[in-house]
């Protein structure tokens, strides 16, 4: 009996890859980060190759350090960092460009154009989204007007598009599929989330040859195998999807008005709204949670561009701290923020605000300011950027939300998940493993090979670390949220 499922979870900073027993516990970990390429501002890259190699490396690492062989696992199961862009030639395997990243913001003249154009009802009604250079529309379309040849390329059937499980499953297979799931078809702004397939009308509107396209399959089901070349033995692969739907699934959050957020690179809050669809009045997006059979679960979804890249960057950029897990510590030293505020649009505002034009302040400085405020109010705003898109999720749902589940590196966090707590006022669910995008997959795939029976006994793996209650006053509360609105406002439009 094959004993593991092994799940490739291939994120914005690394690549890492996690060995999962019957139980759903974690047997082996392995982890790589790969360059992060920043040509101009404003422009993130990956090296597309780069990608490929450190996720081929942790997954063997992992299969090692575990001591098991291919033969004794049933599936894979990939969860990537959805709408970051790759486009490749059929014929050599190689990438045109750099792997174009949805922080990127370089089409953002091209998005405003296509906004005073008059498409943003069409776009939103058929993909759920709003035009954004965050999905991976015009990221193709730039890389075909911009690479010379592409555009004939692209006319001749030559080239291929992925978002990067695309990608991996072309390099995992030798190039014999060229596939995607419905979870990340449903972030390229070409996709109808409503008759599940690529859609004519966006192709026009946004310059894409639906030549470059994948075949849109289901988020669990047997795919292909892997070239037996790479592992001493061919594996199936078995679940795709995106990393935040992967993570939805992997807290077991199966049930209308069940929710999650994982605080990874950015903040990412998702809300499962069952079997139908439901338009935001918020800006937020309405996107697809997954597919299992003809069974489609939609969602509603606010992402926060920076929410552990903000303490990345008081490591690395302020060097207040040595190592991403000092900020806690740090934040403690003082009793509060000291009237600090600090707003971290450096790529601009996510949901529900959208302005790329937007840019990071930290305002009500004075002479008694240290770094123990400044590491405070980061923390602080990264749970003021979630609460306002809780706000608005709950409110174009209509479904009372009574708890959330909470997942990713920063929930680790204590001071994080409670300040969280606090303002949403509602308690912070914390599971014992909170490796739940890469677990979202690995349960996909292993339902699609009968590894595990049925939703059911997924659920039954999931079990609760820590519950995390409001606590601070609703006065606190009320202020931290007036001086985090007054500084957003500041920050906004800056850019221009």
């Amino acid at each position: 009996m094959k004993k593991y499922i092994l799940s490739l979870d291939q994120g914005t900073t690394s690549s890492r890859a996690i060995l999962f027993d019957l139980n759903g516990s974690i047997v082996a970990i392995a982890q790589k980060e790969f360059q992060q390429i920043f040509p101009q501002p404003g422009w993130v890259e990956h090296d597309a190759d780069e990608i490929w190699q450190t996720q081929l490396e942790t997954a063997i690492n992992a299969i090692q350090s575990a001591g098991i062989k291919a033969a004794d696992i049933a599936a894979i199961g990939i969860t990537n960092q959805r709408e970051t862009t790759v486009v490749w030639d059929r014929i050599t395997g190689k990438s045109l460009y750099n792997a174009i990243v949805w922080q990127d913001r370089r089409t953002t003249e091209e998005c405003n154009r296509l906004v005073k154009s008059g498409h943003s009802e069409t776009v939103n009604k058929k993909t759920g989204l709003v035009i954004d250079s965050y999905f991976s529309g015009t990221k193709i379309n730039w890389i075909l007007n911009h690479v010379p040849g592409a555009h004939d390329m692209a006319v001749d059937g030559r080239l291929a598009f992925g978002t990067i499980d695309c990608w991996l499953i072309w390099k995992l297979t030798g190039g014999k599929l060229h596939i995607t799931d419905v979870s990340n078809a449903s972030r390229t702004m070409l996709f109808n989330i409503h008759s599940l397939r690529w859609d004519d009308e966006l192709l026009r509107i946004l310059d894409v040859h639906n030549s470059l396209l994948p075949k849109v399959r289901s988020s669990s089901e047997f795919y292909g195998e892997t070239e037996s070349s790479l592992f001493g033995a061919s594996i199936p692969i078995a679940g795709i999807a995106g990393d935040q739907q992967a993570a939805l699934f992997g807290q077991a959050c199966f049930e209308k008005g069940s929710s999650k957020n994982t605080y990874g690179t950015g903040a990412f809050m998702m809300l499962n709204t069952g079997s139908k669809p439901i338009s935001s009045k918020h800006n937020l997006i309405t996107t697809i949670a997954w597919q299992i059979s003809s069974e489609v679960r939609y969602a509603l979804e606010g992402s926060a561009f920076m929410a552990g890249a903000v303490v990345q960057w008081l490591r690395d950029g302020l060097g207040i701290i040595r190592k991403s897990s000092e900020v806690e510590a740090l934040a403690l030293t003082v009793e509060d923020n000291g009237g600090v505020c600090l707003v971290p649009a450096f790529t601009g505002l996510g949901a529900p605000y959208w302005d790329s034009t937007a840019r990071g302040i930290i305002a009500g400085l004075t002479r008694g300011t240290n770094t123990g405020h400044i590491a405070r109010a980061a923390l602080e705003a990264i749970a003021c950027q979630s609460n306002d898109i809780f706000r608005c999720m709950v409110e174009d749902s209509g479904i009372a939300v009574r708890e959330l589940q909470v997942d990713g590196g920063a929930a680790a966090n204590n001071t994080l998940m409670q300040i969280q707590s606090d303002v949403m006022n509602i308690p912070l669910i914390r599971p014992q493993i909170l490796e739940s995008t890469a677990r979202g997959a690995a349960f996909l795939a292993g339902l699609a090979v009968g590894f595990w029976k049925d939703k059911s006994e997924i659920a039954n793996m999931c079990s609760i670390e820590r519950r995390f209650k409001p606590q601070m006053s609703r006065v606190e509360v009320k202020i931290l949220l007036k001086n985090w609105k007054r500084a957003v406002s500041k920050s906004k439009r800056w850019a221009v």
